[in-house]
């Protein structure tokens, strides 16, 4: 069984929506681990600093409580006398990635059915909204 919440709907509390893992939800984190899904297997401390547009120290603490969580693996290295430290989604990581996105989905699909439902005859759908 997974230590983190369930992605599927409760009846009785369908936007709930408990598969937001906070420690996947808050902003910066979120930049973080889209980053390096897109990305691919390592990426330097550095570019993930400037892609995700955070200082060091902001950047340092949200990694660690990434690792904390078992979401990425952080590796130090030392290239021509530098130290390098560079940056992975693990298995976990990415797999739970993947569900949290999922439930990201949902919540877009129920708010879209939603306005649909409440949409008056002819009147468009918001911007950015149109039926799957």
């Amino acid at each position: 069984m997974s230590d983190h919440p369930a992605t599927t709907p409760d009846a009785a509390a369908p936007f709930a929506y408990e598969g937001l893992e906070r420690v996947i939800h808050e902003k910066a984190r979120l930049g973080i681990l889209s980053s390096l899904v897109a990305h691919g297997e390592w990426l330097a401390f550095s570019e993930l600093k400037r892609l995700c547009a955070l200082t060091d120290g902001n950047l340092n603490r949200h990694l660690q409580v990434l690792q904390e969580a078992g979401l990425v693996d952080v590796r130090k290295e030392v290239a021509n006398k530098r130290s390098h430290t560079l940056c992975r989604l693990t298995i976990e990581g990415r797999r739970r990635f993947v569900e949290y996105l999922g439930v990201l989905e949902r919540i877009v699909g129920d708010a879209l059915h939603s306005r649909l439902r409440d949409a008056i005859p002819g009147r468009a759908l918001g911007q950015g909204f149109s039926p799957a």
